[in-house]
């Protein structure tokens, strides 16, 4: 089977290179899912401009870890898990609350709202349970609202299935298996 490395900036091209750029700025460094993503610049392009967007949308940037982390732990993606937790850390949840979310429970309301039918719609391949639906419009939310989770959902397949496929080394602390 073919080895996929994480490339470097060199190795990519000019379009990549810029977004490499970008990214640094923002993040500090290029993450190597990021990275590798940069293989394709149109790929690496239309992932960031989805996620930027999605980031602008009426979930905050806790409530979209906690869908990152619940996504990632379906799918088992070690990588999603490792950098979702460290980020969730850093916007404001404790390292037990994010063990919690991968469980599938929080001791929020809102959130289990959200992240029930997020889990739903990733194991059950896109198909919300018709109880977690009912559960989030009866929590408040529109048809806004689940537009924007299934984009969330989705963003966070498309990493999963990047490192699920190229087994690129995780260059963050890895995330406490949940039991």
């Amino acid at each position: 089977m073919k080895t996929i490395n994480v490339p470097t900036r060199e190795q990519v091209s000019t379009e990549s290179q810029e977004l490499f750029d970008t990214l640094k700025k923002r993040m500090g460094k290029v993450p190597n899912l990021y990275a590798t993503i940069g293989y394709s610049s149109h790929a690496l392009k239309a992932f960031l401009d989805f996620e930027g967007s999605l980031n602008a949308g009426l979930f905050t940037a806790k409530e979209r870890e906690a869908i990152a982390l619940i996504v990632s732990e379906v799918n088992g993606c070690a990588y999603c898990l490792a950098g979702h937790t460290a980020a969730a850390i850093l916007r404001g949840f404790t390292k037990a609350e994010t063990l919690d979310i991968r469980r599938g429970y929080t001791a929020d309301d809102r959130l289990n709202v959200i992240i029930a039918l997020a889990k739903s719609i990733t194991a059950n391949k896109g198909k919300g349970d018709t109880a977690d639906l009912e559960n989030f419009y009866a929590a408040g939310f529109d048809e806004a609202a689940l537009m924007e989770l299934i984009g969330l959902v989705t963003v966070r397949i498309f990493t999963n299935y990047v490192f699920v496929n190229t087994e690129i080394p995780v260059d963050f602390p890895a995330a406490e298996p949940i039991n």
